[in-house]
């Protein structure tokens, strides 16, 4: 199974730039202290990067959920 990683956002993007906003839904980050699990590819570590003042990751390696 691939690499997975676990996305928690820790601050509040309310007050945060409209193109963060965006990134945080597409991410599937609705409110403080949201948690997503995604599959670890370049394009969800793009969007982490956009928004990395916001959220911590973890990565999960196997089937740990």
């Amino acid at each position: 199974m691939a690499d997975r990683i676990r996305i928690r956002q820790v601050k509040s993007g309310s007050n945060a730039r409209r193109n963060q906003r965006r990134t945080l839904r597409a991410l599937g980050l609705k409110h403080h202290q949201d948690e997503v699990v995604h599959v670890d590819r370049p394009t969800i570590r793009g969007m982490v990067e956009t928004v990395s003042h916001l959220v911590e990751i973890d990565e999960i390696e196997g089937n740990d959920e």
